[in-house]
């Protein structure tokens, strides 16, 4: 973008205002006209950000999105997380092998209906004995990705294990999978409990 020149009523109205104001710092003097040294000037290396090869881009051509996922999937990062269970009962457990003992389903309700429920579900499980519970969110439903911030699918499939790890229940879960097939899938949780003291 070229700089556009000042009209000459412009430059008038522009010298006006300028002798109009008093310098900040009268004692320091500013040259009238800039002193040209003999040195000569050193030649600008280029930096690294312009050394750097940008592919070219033509209108109407296709172009890869930037990544919008910042962390792993909810069940990668779930699979990555320490096994804090016996590991025999856990490989067990990922199998399908291992039966919950009770389930709660909270499919369908809203965040303010299932936190509730899942608190009491949790404490009273692990308050009667019971080491593995199923808790079921669903997989949730396919939105329309309209807008620049990317929404993950099935918002009770997220908050459910924040929630495990979160007081009042930290202190009750031991261990939170995704569970197998036979059970659930992608849209339940295994919650192996810890021993009521």
């Amino acid at each position: 973008m070229t700089r556009r020149k000042l009209s000459p009523e412009e430059r008038e109205l522009w010298q006006q205002i300028a002798n109009q104001t008093r310098r900040l710092h009268p004692e320091m003097r500013r040259p009238d006209k800039p002193e040209k040294s003999d040195r000569p000037v050193p030649p600008v290396k280029p930096s690294k950000l312009a050394m750097t090869r940008i592919d070219r881009f033509e209108m109407g051509a296709n172009g890869t999105p930037p990544p919008h996922r910042l962390q792993a999937p909810l069940g990668d990062r779930l699979a990555a997380a320490p096994v804090q269970m016996d590991r025999k009962a856990f490989g067990r457990m990922k199998r399908g092998k291992l039966v919950p003992e009770s389930r709660i389903d909270l499919h369908g309700m809203t965040l303010d209906r299932a936190h509730p429920a899942l608190n009491r579900f949790i404490l009273a499980a692990q308050a009667s004995g019971k080491r593995l519970v199923l808790v079921i969110t669903g997989k949730g439903r396919d939105r329309p990705q309209d807008g620049p911030i990317p929404v993950p699918r099935g918002i009770l499939k997220h908050q459910v294990p924040m929630w495990l790890r979160s007081p009042p229940l930290a202190q009750a879960v031991l261990q939170i999978s995704e569970a197998h097939v036979s059970h659930g899938g992608g849209g339940a949780y295994y919650v192996y409990l810890r021993r009521a003291r």
